[in-house]
């Protein structure tokens, strides 16, 4: 018997008198024979009776068990995970209509596209939601509450953009003596162009205009006011909203507000921004809400910027300084802003999911007493989750900590149990806890590496993204390779350092031991795990303290089975029972990581290659997700198959992926995985300093944003070969912030000739006037009459400096321009100044562009015939544009 099974000795009659222990240990030291000369069944042989007695039979599982075990134990956790995300609506719906709410959804995608300054979005859907508006209010005239419907029109700017006549549609619902304080509820309704937006965000409109039915024929006043913001331009950087929040008056009177948004087509709506701090809202929405889904991983990752998002959220919290609450269905982000996200891939359960989840929270938010004066409540945090949507969870952040702490205490208190032994097993001890930790770590370090070795070799083979349409293959290819790592990991130290290798007693005790070991190793992680986002502040450390308490409770309740019958059958059920509890909590927050994650890794430009990204997701899934599992494997008689088993699954999907059996795009009608596809038909006009024409081009640029850019296209556009080069025309000094601004062409870009543009209402553009002011600054006056999306630059040439121009918020000199429409000419000006005296070198240079987006100018004859060439699992979203350069 080594020192080991001393060690475990004491362990496990822990609760035995301390002499008794001791006299025990000196027996067993004394009966130690020379283990150079004793083979494993000898000492077998040697235990005595005694110790066979007080420490019993372990309970060794074949291979085939083992992997049974583990395989019903993952199950056990994606079931509930699946029916949960699947279950939209629980209980019986509310007094929400969601067939009415669904006739408007349809009324308002009927129209098409609605992008900024088109009619469809301006004038037709106006029209709708002023015409339902009026109905509604006539509804509920006789009633206590009164409705006033408003449409505003919005100029102004922010960043590089100016807006002009950009639309609202404001609703104020208040009772009939007027309210002092308002609730915010805020929905778009312009889409991107080319795409229908049912889900982005004509269903949140639809839900609004319902809501505010339900709402306005209740028999009793209201405490607060409610304002329902239709807003008409979010797709262009949140322009409407910006307008409300700078230049509407009932702004000073809004106490809070709920954004209603769509990053995906149809499924649950996530709460994933909320405050900043006002934790009163968050306690709001779990009283209120009846079917919650929300957590704060969520927010902290939304926050933490690694997930590309930017809604009217931002523009009411950073400008308006008004805390609220940011909802967006996170299903199918894969139809995001495309063709397919269309009416009927909206469930109506959906519909009424939230419309029953936005109806009960206005209702509760204007009954508080806490809306007039959140002072109070202004400051903290607060942790929070939905328990598979049957329930929430909150408790202030401050309280969160004591708890953190009070876990993590307990569990080092658990460790340190084991400490209180002689000094030698105490030193023991602490060297394989060290040990443990360390093997641990490393089978975690090498599962990552290993994932992002095969992520980068699939990447250089051109087979990158094969998970967009078929992301079971990516489990199957990084998850067996991130499972073999680990089980090989720990196989090697179970077998080299451990010297594990035989069937006996012995041998049995040893592996017994080794598992108890590894448990204390896992509590040992996740506490420090604890630790550390605790001490940063970070309300996500609930999760490992769940991962802690849990296994640590479950363990203390089964020790006494534990000693006195070892692992058995009914020992493993029930600590498979209480881990599962942490572990499906766990499942369903990395379920909905990926839900929201994998379709935008596939749609965004992005220098990393996104398999690394994956692969190194679904390696740290893998390496929490077995934590508690990991000491099992110690009770495994081997696991050579289990690793063939692995190792064979990954050399299958290797070859698979390598021949590219996985096609990353689907055109598929029920499951589409488009190929998003950026065409732009321009040309290009410049000027010389005495107005003549000086340089002119025009063709195609083409650019796919995601990692593969153009290389699955181009083998089907035939006019593209291997002279296609990169767009870097001269471009008359612009060429550069062409590229980066006004363009947003990646490298991936492909430019091919085409013939001239020659637009139905083309660009029209000239100097109004030129004069010299007091300071000896030159004022130059400009009148535009364009599209609705216009772009302006202004270089001045060497020795002259741009001293002001009309844009007075905007940053630099380069400004994006949005307009709605019954607008007149576009007029602005610049100032220049000379430093020194250039003769006929001209002053300045500016670039202006007209951008087609919609209407009978976003397409020439020349372009929709070159859009035919494109696949049909391709999604295009095209465009007409002219740039023209002049010099003054």
């Amino acid at each position: 018997m080594g020192c080991n099974e001393y060690f475990f000795l004491f362990i496990r009659n822990a609760n035995r008198n301390p002499d008794t222990e001791l006299q025990m240990l000196n027996t067993s030291l004394n009966n130690v024979s020379d283990e150079n000369g004793e083979t494993p069944e000898r000492r077998e042989s040697s235990d005595s009776e005694e110790t066979k007695k007080n420490y019993p039979c372990a309970c060794i599982l074949s291979e085939g068990v083992a992997c049974a075990l583990v395989l019903v134990f993952m199950c056990a956790l994606v079931v509930p995970v699946y029916v949960c995300m699947k279950q939209l609506v629980i209980g019986k719906p509310t007094e929400f209509n969601a067939t009415r709410a669904r006739e408007y959804l349809e009324s308002i995608t009927s129209v098409g596209p609605r992008p900024v300054g088109s009619a469809e979005n301006e004038i037709m859907t106006v029209k709708f939601l002023l015409k339902q508006l009026e109905w509604v209010r006539n509804e509920s005239m006789d009633g206590p509450n009164t409705i006033t419907v408003e449409r505003r029109k919005h100029r102004g700017s922010r960043d590089f953009t100016y807006y002009d006549q950009i639309t609202n549609i404001v609703v104020r619902l208040e009772p009939r003596g007027g309210a002092k304080h308002f609730v915010l509820a805020n929905c778009h309704f312009d889409s991107a162009p080319d795409s229908p937006g049912a889900n982005d965000d004509a269903v949140s409109c639809a839900v609004m205009l319902e809501v505010l039915h339900s709402i306005s024929n209740l028999s009793i006043p209201l405490n607060h006011g409610i304002i329902f913001l239709f807003n008409g331009a979010e797709e262009i950087g949140s322009l409407a909203s910006h307008g409300f929040v700078t230049q509407h008056e009932v702004v000073k009177q809004i106490r809070a507000f709920v954004n209603l948004e769509a990053c995906g087509v149809g499924g649950k709506e996530l709460v994933f921004q909320t405050g900043p701090e006002n934790p009163w809202l968050v306690q709001a929405y779990a009283d209120a809400v009846k079917h919650p889904f929300a957590s704060v991983l969520g927010q902290e990752i939304f926050q933490s910027g690694v997930i590309p998002s930017y809604t009217d959220f931002h523009i009411f919290t950073e400008i308006g300084n008004i805390p609220g609450i940011d909802l967006a269905f996170i299903e199918s982000g894969y139809l995001y802003h495309t063709k397919y996200d269309t009416p009927d891939r909206i469930p109506t359960d959906s519909i009424q999911r939230a419309g029953d989840n936005i109806l009960s929270l206005l209702k509760h938010l204007v009954t508080m007493e806490t809306l007039a004066d959140p002072s109070e409540n202004r400051n903290g945090s607060m942790v929070f989750f939905d328990v598979l949507g049957l329930t929430m969870v909150v408790y202030p952040a401050r309280v969160g900590s004591i708890i953190n702490y009070v876990v993590a205490v307990a569990a080092l208190i658990y460790l340190a149990k084991k400490c209180l032994w002689p000094r030698e097993v105490w030193g023991w001890y602490l060297l394989e806890l060290v040990c443990g930790s360390f093997v641990f770590v490393l089978s975690w370090v090498m599962a990552v590496l290993a994932v992002l070795g095969v992520a980068w070799v699939v990447t250089r083979m051109g087979r990158s993204m094969f998970w967009f349409t078929h992301f079971y293959a990516s489990i199957g290819l990084y998850g067996s390779v991130a499972a073999g790592k680990i089980l090989l990991i720990h196989t090697l130290a179970r077998m080299l350092y451990y010297r594990v290798r035989h069937i006996g007693h012995a041998q049995n005790k040893q592996r017994l031991k080794l598992s108890d070991l590894f448990f204390d190793v896992s509590l040992l992680l996740w506490c420090f795990a604890l630790i550390f986002l605790t001490q940063r502040g970070l309300c996500s450390a609930y999760i490992p303290m769940l991962m802690l308490f849990f296994p640590l409770v479950t363990k203390l309740l089964l020790c006494r089975h534990f000693a006195q019958k070892g692992v058995s059958k009914i020992y493993m059920l029930f600590y498979l029972l209480g881990l599962s509890l942490p572990c499906i909590h766990l499942l369903y927050l990395i379920w909905i990581v990926f839900e929201v994650f994998t379709p935008i890794m596939g749609r965004v430009v992005n220098d990393i290659p996104p398999d690394m990204v994956i692969a190194a997701l679904i390696a740290i899934t893998t390496a929490l997700l077995s934590s508690y599992l990991i000491h099992l494997l110690y009770l495994a008689s081997t696991t050579k198959h289990a690793l063939a088993a692995l190792y064979a699954i990954f050399v299958l999907m290797f070859v698979l992926v390598s021949c590219g059996v996985f096609f990353p795009y689907s055109s598929n009608p029920a499951s589409p995985r488009p190929k998003r596809v950026e065409v732009q038909h321009f040309a290009i006009t410049c000027h010389a300093l005495n107005g003549s024409l000086e340089k002119t081009d025009s063709g195609y640029q083409i650019d796919g944003p995601d990692y593969t850019g153009m290389s699955h296209i181009t083998p089907h556009i035939t006019d593209i070969n291997t002279t296609t080069i990169s767009y870097e025309l001269p471009f008359c000094g612009f060429n550069k912030l062409f590229l980066l601004l006004f363009n947003s062409a990646t490298k991936n870009a492909l430019y091919l000739p085409a013939p001239a543009v020659s637009p139905k209402s083309p660009l029209e553009f000239k100097l109004v006037s030129k004069n010299i002011s007091t300071r000896g600054t030159v004022r130059l006056s400009f009148e535009a009459k364009c599209p609705s999306f216009m772009t302006v630059c202004v270089w001045a040439h060497r020795g002259y400096t741009v001293t002001s121009w009309s844009f007075k918020n905007t940053q630099g000199y380069c400004v994006w321009y949005h307009q709605g429409v019954d607008k007149g000419p576009w007029t602005f000006w610049i100032e220049v100044a000379n430093s020194e005296y250039l003769k006929d070198t001209g002053m300045v240079s500016i670039m202006i562009s007209a951008h087609y987006l919609f209407g009978e100018d976003q397409h020439t004859p020349e372009l929709n015939l070159f859009l035919q060439n494109f696949p049909d699992w391709a999604f295009v979203t095209s465009q007409v544009s002219t740039y023209h350069v002049y010099k003054y």
